[in-house]
């Protein structure tokens, strides 16, 4: 405001210049790509010795012995020697009166059992040092650098887990455990008939959060709404008392953000996990030269070079193994993109 000799008059601090002398609010770097990784945290993890986990199994009949999986075939068709999963038979009677003679038997053992190796992905991550020895308040900017690059390296570790052609779980499904949907959307007879499949002690299914929300509608459309329950601090919806554990690693039509996958078809896998049960585990090796943050993880400064720049490398090791074929199921064709009129 001017005064009649043209001076300008202020009647109080402006906000810009006041705001000189405050200290802003700085959160740490927030990143999109960003997931809960469930998987990781839902999954048994086994510790191995010098990388290398080996699966022993009872020893199979030769091809063609016995009758295929889940065929129908009555147990008097099971081939001589041979049980209906194809392992030789461990004969045992229902003694009755008297004094029987015992069938002779014992355990075979494969003798080439599978070896799982574990897995590695490593990053290079480079930070001038005079960024961390004078930029770290009120944030380490190592810390950060670190946190963003790990949490990078632990996605694309699930993205292993699920994917990857020798190991992953989709590609460790047996042919006799996989179904496809009987309409396209994932509908509750869907998923009873995986829990059929996989029904010695489930412990979860694993579906992308929109293959989960057509499941959910499926069940509004017939009146049974899935019941919630909170693990891990976070709620899920469950089916049969089995949890529905969601992850974007199990991609729509080859995408995985949820807002990109309007339609399109997935598939739904049930697992069974733990050494104990048979079921599906985790690989890793604890205990490794240099580990940060989490097992299996290591951080190591490489070098400095010429220019001041550090080179960190960081550097985990993995793998998964499905112990048994009944300890992982696989609901395919399944179309998240039917909706119903529910007026």
């Amino acid at each position: 405001m001017m005064n009649s000799s043209g001076i300008s008059m202020e009647y109080g601090l402006k906000p810009l210049a006041a705001r000189q002398l405050s200290h802003e609010t700085i959160t740490i770097p927030m990143m999109e790509e960003l997931s809960p990784k469930w998987l990781l945290s839902f999954l048994p993890w086994v510790p191995v010795t010098a990388g290398v986990y080996r699966v022993n199994k009872r020893k199979c009949c030769p091809e063609g012995a016995y009758p295929a999986f889940y065929e129908g075939q009555p147990p008097a068709a099971v081939g001589q020697g041979c049980n209906e999963y194809g392992e030789k038979s461990i004969e045992v009677i229902s003694c009755p009166e008297g004094a029987p003679q015992l069938p002779q038997t014992f355990p075979d053992y494969e003798e080439n059992p599978r070896e799982y190796m574990l897995r590695l992905i490593q990053a290079e991550l480079k930070i001038p040092t005079q960024v961390t020895d004078i930029f770290n308040n009120p944030h380490d900017q190592l810390e950060e650098q670190m946190r963003l690059s790990i949490e990078v390296i632990l996605e694309r570790q699930e993205w292993e887990l699920v994917n990857n052609p020798e190991f992953g779980l989709i590609n460790s499904v047996a042919p006799e455990m996989r179904l496809s949907t009987r309409t396209g959307p994932p509908t509750p007879d869907d998923l009873d008939a995986l829990l059929a499949r996989v029904w010695k002690k489930p412990a979860f299914f694993l579906a992308h959060p929109q293959a989960i929300a057509a499941f959910t509608r499926e069940c509004t459309k017939r009146g049974v709404p899935p019941v919630t329950v909170n693990l891990f601090g976070s709620p899920f919806i469950t089916w049969r008392g089995v949890p529905l554990v969601p992850t974007d690693k199990l991609m729509v039509n080859g995408r995985s953000r949820s807002d990109l996958c309007c339609s399109g078809k997935t598939q739904i896998l049930l697992l069974r996990v733990g050494e104990q049960e048979q079921g599906v585990v985790g690989l890793h090796q604890p205990g490794i030269p240099d580990e940060k943050y989490r097992p299996s993880l290591a951080v190591r400064l490489s070098h400095i070079d010429n220019q001041a720049i550090a080179h960190y490398i960081l550097s985990i090791y993995f793998s998964l193994a499905v112990l048994t074929r009944d300890a992982l199921g696989m609901l395919e064709n399944v179309e998240v993109g039917v909706y119903h009129d529910y007026a």
